[in-house]
């Protein structure tokens, strides 16, 4: 018997946990060991057989399957089966499984599921995908649905060489980058509700596969809801009670997740630490059951973050005791707790009669109508015919690296270029100089839930394929630059042709467990930048690695400053796709997907989480939608080396077409005296026939080819009611040559881009103007009868 420690919190860890490894049971039963099988149940070789139930005959449905396995179940093998780790029952021949495997941009050793070291493993690496906020920067949900399935795909490879213990993925992370100091905002796509959305259904889809017998991987979509701190002024994510209003629920905090179940079928949702208003968001049933399950439709289970139970009780003091905690958890709708405590103390909760066997079975249904989904009480994997041939050939292909670096490439985005300085003719550049702690730091490029990379390119190793003749300086101790070799990094400047700069941030700043508290970068990065422009032949380039936005206006209005790009935590082929950008084989196209907003912005309390600005107190509000600060970049700001003209050149349809509809329906009056419809009435079938096309034309006028996206918003003609003073409603990414022409199309829904939320909640649609968006060009849709 070999025992071990884990940390059984969700990434960082809180709650410290001896648990009882028995090998030879784990081998018995499925587990991955050295010979590389696959754990599975029924089938010839599946440990103990469980041929002749009828949760092995595969022409039944997953629901029925589920229910005959828990139907068979004593009480004691039912609460082993609630935590991440699942025990295995022998007389059955059902495998333990672990439910924690992370693949957020890329399979990660973060959780339990995923082996790359065992001795004799076959797969000793995974393709690393850009961190997600870089990936987000590309505006391209085709691109992010390519990264899913990639995922995806090498996830079930894995398994199938048995080096995978689960196939239940907790990715991706779409909850909403509020607040800039977010030391977790580098894993989502960002600020505005419409693309974390959308980044969600692409992703999702990806990951969970096209077919429709079996799972390809499950996703799950975390953490349900108006999660965004970590540990900020002494408040933790484990006590921290989220006032949010109805309408910030409805509109920004939660969309990203109804979409995640509506639209792409995620099989899993995460509650998180936060106390909503009050009640955790795993013992409210209110989100759990009436939304996620109910509303939503989720068809799959609910996990909880690693120990949201028992904080509870020991963090947030909801319950009195243990027990309390697990029932309230498994009532609201929770089905899987990450972490022992559920099924530490859920036999006491049922022997004090405060949960019944019934509601645990109703959880263990949900948990085992996955695993049948996923195919594994369908005998070996390998024999199926969607996804049995996937192999460690399937991993770190040259399609998926080439993936990663087209990402890598797409989501950098262009901040400054005066005078052109940008691109670089490799021809010119006699000599340079690499300065900066991110120059040729592995780590930088990879950002957080990693795993280990197929390959590794620094941005000093992308320079070098460029430039023979290059001088490289760390210049800081480290990212938190405490101690610089100013001095030293102003001579090796003096002295280059060319200098590049690679500073930002890194997990020591900002990370799963750690806000940031400024927003300037750390420690004496600013004066070693400014100390090297100012030595410098000519005007310097700077590149930021970071995550979250940066205070980088002292780069912005220093002419010293030529060029700056942001290049977010790019993965395994950040250092080439960096080079290629600035060496002009790549034209850059990437836009912010955040608002990066000046240094005084740290002084809103990062525990307000009101989205809507407020005059009168002087709060300002947060993300380009209800803003109403001084900013350094605005969200989807991005140059490129072309020039792109766009043009909306038609939408709308007919009134005649819709005049009917909206005669039959009712009005109300709001206080400040507008008009509108509810999308409750218009209904189902009243939304699709509202719906109508726009069309932009968009031309490259050169001097490059390139990918160039195109983003739409919605203006309402005032911000009274708590409107968005703009809001995205679609976005569509195009390569076009020089001169060449285009018309995208963008399919309109009244319903759901007209519509605004009210204070109480309700979505409606304002009678009258409403303004569709492409840059400065607008076209208006008149609404009413």
């Amino acid at each position: 018997m070999a025992a071990a420690a884990f940390s059984c919190c969700h990434g960082a860890g809180m709650v410290m946990v001896v648990v009882v490894v028995v090998v030879v049971v784990m081998a018995m039963l499925g587990g991955v060991v050295a010979g590389g099988e696959p754990p599975f149940s029924c089938g010839g070789a599946a440990a103990g057989g469980g041929q002749g139930y009828a949760f092995c005959d595969a022409t039944l449905g997953a629901a029925e399957r589920a229910a005959d396995l828990v139907a068979r179940l004593t009480a004691a093998e039912k609460v082993a089966q609630l935590g991440d780790q699942a025990a295995g029952v022998p007389r059955l021949g059902v495998p333990a499984y672990k439910w924690w495997s992370e693949a957020l941009h890329g399979l990660a050793t973060s959780g339990r599921g995923l082996h790359f070291d065992a001795p004799g493993s076959a797969a000793r690496a995974a393709t690393s995908f850009p961190q997600v906020l870089l990936t987000a920067a590309a505006f391209d949900d085709d691109l992010w649905f390519r990264i899913g399935q990639a995922i995806g795909t090498e996830a079930r490879a894995l398994y199938n060489i048995g080096q995978a213990e689960g196939l239940t993925m907790w990715s991706p992370n779409v909850n909403i980058f509020r607040d800039p100091r977010w030391g977790r905002g580098q894993e989502t796509p960002g600020e505005d509700p419409t693309m974390a959305s959308k980044y969600a259904v692409a992703f999702v889809k990806g990951m969970q596969g096209n077919s429709s017998a079996i799972l390809q991987t499950s996703a799950c979509c975390k953490h349900v809801t108006a999660y965004d701190l970590e540990d900020w002024n002494g408040v933790q994510r484990y006590n921290f009670n989220a006032k949010v209003t109805a309408q910030d629920l409805e509109d920004t905090y939660n969309p990203p997740f109804r979409s995640c179940v509506v639209d792409a079928k995620a099989t899993c949702i995460m509650c998180a630490y936060t106390g909503i208003n009050g009640v955790p968001a795993c013992a409210n049933a209110d989100l759990l059951t009436k939304t996620v399950r109910g509303d939503w439709g989720l068809d799959g289970y609910i996990a909880s973050d690693c120990d949201a139970v028992a904080i509870m009780r020991d963090a947030q003091r909801y319950t009195q005791t243990p027990e309390d905690a697990v029932a309230v958890a498994l009532k609201a709708g929770l089905d899987m707790n990450c972490g022992t405590y559920v099924q530490q103390h859920a036999t006491a909760a049922i022997q004090q009669g405060k949960l019944t066997e019934e509601e645990i079975d109703k959880a263990l249904k949900n948990l085992f109508a996955i695993r049948m989904r996923l195919g594994h009480f369908d005998g070996d994997p390998r024999s199926n015919s969607v996804y049995g041939g996937l192999g460690a050939a399937d991993i770190c292909t040259p399609e998926h690296r080439s993936l990663a670096l087209e990402a890598a490439m797409d989501g950098i985005v262009l901040l400054k270029n005066d005078a052109g300085i940008l691109p670089l003719d490799r021809t010119a550049v006699a000599s340079a100089a690499v300065i900066g702690p991110n120059a040729n730091d592995g780590l930088a490029l990879i950002g957080n839930y990693f795993g280990p990379p197929c390959e590794s390119t620094t941005p000093l190793n992308g320079i070098l394929g460029y430039i023979k003749n290059v001088r490289f300086l760390a210049g800081c101790n480290s990212a938190a630059c405490d101690v610089a070799a100013t001095d030293q990094a102003a001579a090796v400047a003096s002295s280059s042709d060319y200098v590049f700069l690679f500073m930002g941030l890194s997990q020591k700043q900002e990370s799963e467990g750690r806000d940031r508290t400024s927003l300037l970068l750390p420690g004496e990065q600013q004066s070693l930048i400014t100390a090297v422009a100012d030595a410098a032949k000519r005007p310097v380039i700077l590149v930021l690695l970071t995550g979250g936005p940066v205070d980088v206006t002292f780069a912005q209005t220093n002419p010293k400053i030529g060029a700056i790009l942001w290049a977010g935590y790019p993965g395994q082929a950040g250092g080439l796709a960096i080079a290629r950008v600035l060496f002009g084989d790549h034209n850059p196209g990437g836009r912010l997907p955040v608002t990066w907003y000046p240094e005084e912005f740290t002084k809103v309390p990062m525990t307000d989480m009101r989205m809507r600005a407020d005059p009168a107190t002087g709060y300002p509000g947060r993300s380009y939608r209800f803003y109403q600060g001084k900013t350094v970049y605005k969200f989807g700001y991005g140059l490129s080396y072309s020039s792109y003209s766009r043009q909306l050149v038609s939408g709308g349809k007919p009134a005649e077409s819709y005049t009917n509809l909206l005669a039959s329906l009712r009005t109300t009056t709001t206080s400040e005296g507008d008009e509108s419809y509810h999308i409750e009435e218009i209904g189902t079938d009243g939304c699709e026939q509202l719906k109508f096309p726009a069309v932009v034309e968009v031309q490259n006028h050169g001097p490059m080819d390139g990918k160039h996206s195109v983003l739409m918003y919605l203006r309402w003609p005032n911000a009274k009611g708590g409107r968005p003073t703009t809001q995205l409603i679609g976005f569509r990414s195009q390569h076009l040559k020089v001169g060449e022409k285009a018309n995208i199309r963008f399919d309109i829904s009244p319903c759901e881009h007209f519509s605004r939320v009210r204070k109480d909640g309700k979505k409606v649609i304002d009678r009258g103007s409403h303004y569709l968006m492409v840059d400065k060009d607008e076209l208006e849709i008149r609404f009413e009868a």
